[in-house]
């Protein structure tokens, strides 16, 4: 098959948006998670008695209780949003080129 002057094969694959949306929401996930373990871990503290970080959030066991529970709900979001951003930055661009055109694979 003759290829001729004016063929560009760039032209085949589109061009991908900015990767910095994603790469900012990774960041954002990344707090979250840290945001979340930082609660978690505050809760659970108020929970053995060993310190009240917060003052009177986590002085009654009922409040560390409640920092536990939006400590792990907090860091699960960052880590399902983390996944979901890497996920999307890394999926493979596909050719613009119709399918029945593609090798055929038995």
């Amino acid at each position: 098959m003759k290829i001729s002057d004016g063929f560009d094969a760039r032209r085949l694959r589109p061009k991908g948006p900015s990767n910095w949306r994603l790469r900012l929401g990774v960041g954002f996930a990344a707090l979250l998670a840290m945001f979340g373990l930082l609660l978690t871990v505050a809760g659970a503290a108020g929970l053995f008695g060993l310190s009240a970080a917060l003052g009177e959030l986590n002085a009654s066991p009922a409040g560390s209780a409640i920092l536990l529970v939006i400590g792990l709900l907090i860091l699960w979001f960052g880590i399902w949003l983390w996944r979901r951003c890497r996920r999307r930055m890394r999926q493979p661009l596909s050719l613009n080129i119709a399918s029945h055109l593609m090798k055929k694979h038995d």
